[in-house]
């Protein structure tokens, strides 16, 4: 059952959703607790990432439609430990001010980059690790995994920056409550076309390589790929399109705390 393309696709869906509502319960929880609580939330789940690089290097030489199922799941878990560490205001960047609205692109940029400044070079060293230990082996899914979303992030971010219709504040937490003012509303930016564009074309290779593939576990590897990449597409679009996606996760997280900033600009931006 687990060599069929369709299952694959449909359990990359499952880990997506549950993953990030996961994510999003830990961060919640330990805003309730306090600045301890978000340390030790990164502590705690150390073993995620332990497991997330263990798993990524026992697969690399395993072609197997099992291996394929754990290269992807163990770069998943090397990506949500990281993302853990941002969300909980463990690592992010020198920035951690609002900004003004009055100041120059250029500083407003360089204010941008510097909230994020210390996760993305922490994402993009692990990027680059996982392209070393895995050049010439016989499964690269981990690293094109890893790729998928590092690559989907950056578009993301910048999209942010440059100004799209609908943000969605309601779920960034309290250490990250200077992040809205870097964000710009906006009806469209001149990234937006090419993100899109670009990620269907990864999308429509990835479906082409899925439809040549020449052994059932090629298949599975690529059936997730075409749909992490489908997903990175879809949360693209949710930044233009007035769709509820919150939903997906708000009736699983405990309330807030308090109100907060991002809570109000959120309401505003509605």
């Amino acid at each position: 059952m687990l060599g069929s393309p369709w299952i694959a696709a449909l359990a990359a869906l499952f880990v997506w959703w549950a993953s990030t509502g996961a994510i999003l319960l830990a961060v919640r929880r330990a805003d309730h607790g306090g600045p301890h609580a978000r340390l030790w939330a990164c502590l705690m789940t150390l073993p995620i990432l332990v497991l997330g690089a263990a798993g990524f290097i026992d697969t690399l030489g395993d072609t197997s439609i099992a291996g394929i199922y754990v290269a992807f799941l163990a770069a998943l878990a090397l990506w949500g430990w990281i993302e853990l560490t941002f969300l909980t205001g463990t690592i992010t960047g020198p920035v951690t001010s609002h900004m003004s609205p009055d100041v120059p692109e250029w500083e407003r940029f360089i204010r941008a980059w510097g909230t994020i400044a210390y996760h993305e070079m922490l994402l993009g060293a692990v990027m680059v690790a996982m392209i070393l230990l895995s050049w010439g082996a016989e499964n690269m899914f981990g690293t094109w995994t890893f790729a998928i979303l590092f690559a989907a992030r950056i578009s993301a971010k910048l999209n942010l920056y440059l100004g799209v219709r609908k943000i969605n504040l309601e779920f960034i937490p309290e250490p990250l409550n200077h992040l809205p003012s870097h964000f710009r509303i906006a009806r469209m930016n001149w990234l937006f076309p090419i993100s899109i564009t670009g990620l269907s074309f990864a999308a429509a290779c990835w479906l082409q390589l899925l439809w040549t593939a020449d052994s059932q576990a090629d298949a599975v590897g690529f059936a997730l790929l075409s749909a992490l990449t489908a997903l990175a597409l879809l949360e693209h679009w949710f930044m233009v399109l007035p769709l509820p996606d919150e939903k997906l996760w708000r009736w699983m997280l405990p309330e807030r705390p308090t109100p907060t900033q991002a809570t109000r600009l959120s309401e505003e931006a509605q």
